[in-house]
């Protein structure tokens, strides 16, 4: 990469930081073998890693509980062409118990789409990174 090509590295605390700020960002994972992205809403918890709640029988569930998944969340503008771009990278796993309860920040994460039987999942922070892209 140039070094005034508009686009600079994130370190890890920036990279949270900006994750804190957003509500949505989308799960990359692998269905029949082919990637898969879904987008869900979520929240950090005190260790960083991302929270998601879902319905326990759902195929996201399946597909990702115990599986390394990609997690990635942004914000642009176009009008002034500038914004960045933060993936976390880590293992997924479904929290039960005292685990699973109030472990974000207001209590969150709340699924904005309906779930039957809810579980929380955690995806690790084992990776992140970040890009940000100054304007044009």
């Amino acid at each position: 990469m140039l070094q005034n090509d508009g686009f600079r590295a994130l370190d890890r605390q920036m990279c949270l930081r900006l994750l804190a700020r957003v509500p949505v960002g989308r799960v990359v994972y692998t269905k029949q073998a082919l990637p898969a992205v879904l987008p869900v809403n979520f929240c950090l918890d005190a260790d960083s890693s991302v929270l998601l709640r879902t319905s326990a029988g759902s195929e996201l569930v399946r597909a990702i509980d115990g599986a390394v998944v990609a997690f990635e969340a942004d914000e642009f503008d176009a009008a002034t062409r500038s914004g960045w771009s933060v993936v976390v990278t880590g293992r997924a796993r479904l929290l039960a118990g005292a685990d699973a309860r109030a472990p974000c920040p207001a209590g969150g994460p709340d699924s904005w789409m309906p779930v039957r039987d809810d579980v929380l999942v955690r995806i690790e922070s084992e990776v992140v990174t970040g890009r940000e892209l100054g304007g044009a």
